[in-house]
């Protein structure tokens, strides 16, 4: 680790080279604090610091150091997002692996190998040998991976899951975007971090720009004292550090909503702007209408496959950076890990750590020297999930237009804190039928019924296990069905072939597959209309027949989409 430290120190200081103004002195001193907090006593850690300060490189910092300084056995970092696993992945290879020597494993249900050759000579193959046989373990010293990943591996009992938890202990084990973890299942998540910090020798580091205050629910006090658990802060008095960084300011639109007629008119008007709403059908809707009024309109969304989305990326960067006349609207996906820089975002009202998120595409470098803006609207017809409803009206009391900053931590804590106790995350004097499925999975963990972890308790009226409270990180099932793109459709339509003739395991193509796979909810793959365009490849996997909007060599189309379904999606 001590070698790996150097090497990471070097390649950083080469790849950020010399950089002026004060987003590079700040980034240059959230990175110093966290090399310094590296030096402090194994526990848990904290790192709140604004979007755009250079987290990725801050917290490699900090888990390298740490582990050289006190002996840790691996580097872990879980993220919530696939994208976000690929793009910091990518970051740390290049700061990490030598030739013949990897160091990072990339560990996600997208991770792309190619086939075993059988050449020992071939150093791409012998990487990719090592990082499928490593995976198994995650026997590397850095590993890269999702929440998914980690926490279901962690109250999990498959042969698949259990056999890497060993991993976790002595390790350094980083929780990039803290905020995105489930409310539901916080109670078991806090525990189990607890339990790895104290009995297990890991050391816990929780890096986000919203920090939570977890220390409110009572996983993480002491039940003989009241008193919360020890956390360290990497950044001592991190509110100086949001105030010297805030680049944008925040305009909110609440009464009256807007209609989206109103608003693609005034996006229509802008040079550059991005728009986040809060469901597929509203971002189609609004980017079909904003196509009415400019051509230089692109969309983003769950429901273009990942190939589809590099190349909107790829294309819409090039155009911010050349100064190109550029819009974008796009789905919650682009508020973590994405790197675009807008003069104006507009966003749906959502709860406070996503508004935040979304200032973090504006303004980014602080290369608009008026600052960003980010105006919070509440559309007339919009909708989004279910579970916005107690939040947003928690960040519209907070931080409205008469409110504190979103970035305000003292507000961020009082957020949080109300947050956990309307959501009743702690229930007590309940019967245990109705306790909420994060403190059910807990209880479960305290009687040490593991299996009623995993799968969930027994069901007194039908005898069988109740799986809805199982600790489950992904609730809804989906089905991946395969869109056989312009430029690849022959590659594509090979491996299918080899899948369903079984000439091929189906581990490693659907990992070749994923950049071509869109996950469709299995309640909506299973509707009649929908479930005839598609075709069965094997198991859950299916083929799309139907109308796929891609126009890759614009990056234009909004993805999977067929005739009068949009009401579905």
């Amino acid at each position: 680790m001590t070698r790996l430290a150097a090497r990471f120190e070097q390649r950083r200081v080469e790849s950020i080279g010399d950089q002026d103004g004060e987003v590079a002195q700040l980034r240059a001193h959230v990175y110093d604090e966290a090399v310094a907090a590296a030096a402090r006593t194994p526990g848990l850690f904290r790192l709140a610091a604004p979007t755009g300060l250079g987290k990725t490189y801050a917290q490699a910092g900090f888990g390298l150091h740490h582990a050289a300084k006190w002996g840790k056995s691996r580097v872990i970092v879980a993220v919530p997002y696939i994208t976000i696993t690929e793009q910091n992945a990518d970051v740390y290879r290049r700061m990490l692996d030598a030739e013949e020597e990897p160091v990072v494993l990339e560990h996600h249900s997208s991770v792309r190998f190619k086939e075993d050759d059988g050449s020992e000579r071939d150093s791409a193959a012998t990487s990719d040998r090592w990082a499928r046989l490593a995976a198994e373990n995650w026997d590397a010293p850095f590993v890269v991976t999702t929440t998914v990943q980690l926490f279901e591996s962690l109250f999990g009992r498959k042969p698949s899951q259990v056999r890497k938890i060993h991993r976790l202990a002595n390790a350094v084990v980083i929780l990039d975007e803290v905020q995105a973890l489930p409310n539901r299942l916080l109670l078991p998540i806090l525990s189990g971090l607890r339990t790895l910090a104290e009995h297990f020798g890991t050391t816990v580091l929780l890096t986000s720009a919203t920090q939570p205050k977890f220390q409110a629910l009572s996983a993480w006090q002491d039940s003989a004292t009241g008193r919360s658990v020890e956390i360290a802060e990497v950044i001592a008095e991190p509110q100086p550090l949001f105030d010297r960084a805030r680049r944008v300011s925040y305009e909110w639109r609440l009464d009256p909503k807007p209609s989206w007629e109103a608003i693609a008119g005034e996006v229509s008007e802008l040079a550059q702007s991005m728009v986040i709403v809060n469901s597929v059908a509203d971002a189609r809707n609004l980017y079909r209408l904003v196509s009415q009024h400019r051509q230089d309109v692109w969309h983003l969304s769950t429901r273009m496959c990942p190939e589809h989305r590099r190349a909107v990326l790829s294309l819409v960067t090039k155009r911010l950076r050349a100064g190109l006349p550029t819009t974008v609207v796009a789905t919650q996906l682009v508020e973590a890990g994405v790197d675009l820089s807008f003069p104006v975002v507009w966003r749906a009202l959502a709860p406070a750590d996503s508004l935040q998120q979304a200032g973090g595409r504006a303004n980014r470098h602080g290369e608009h020297a008026g600052g960003g803006r980010v105006i919070v609207f509440d559309p007339a017809e919009g909708s989004g999930p279910a579970d916005y409803r107690v939040p947003c009206g928690l960040t519209v009391s907070l931080f409205g237009s008469d409110g504190a900053e979103l970035d305000d931590q003292t507000a961020l804590a009082q957020y949080y804190e109300r947050l956990y106790q309307d959501l009743q995350l702690d229930r007590r004097g309940v019967n245990k039928s109705q306790l909420p499925v994060g403190q059910t999975v807990q209880g479960n963990r305290e009687e040490l019924d593991f299996l009623a972890v995993a799968d969930g308790p027994i069901d007194n009226g039908t005898g069988k296990r109740d799986r809805k409270k199982a600790f489950r990180m992904i609730t809804e099932e989906s089905a991946p069905i395969v869109i056989t793109g312009q430029d690849d459709a022959g590659q594509v339509e090979l491996m299918l072939a080899e899948l369903a003739a079984g000439t091929v395991k189906s581990g490693v193509a659907l990992r070749k597959l994923q950049p071509w796979i869109v996950q469709l909810r299995t309640t909506t793959a299973r509707l009649p209309d929908v479930a005839a365009l598609i075709d069965p490849v094997l198991g859950d996997l299916g083929r799309w027949k139907g109308e796929y909007d891609w126009d890759f060599r614009t990056g234009r189309g909004v993805g999977l989409d067929e005739k009068n379904m949009l009401d579905v999606f």
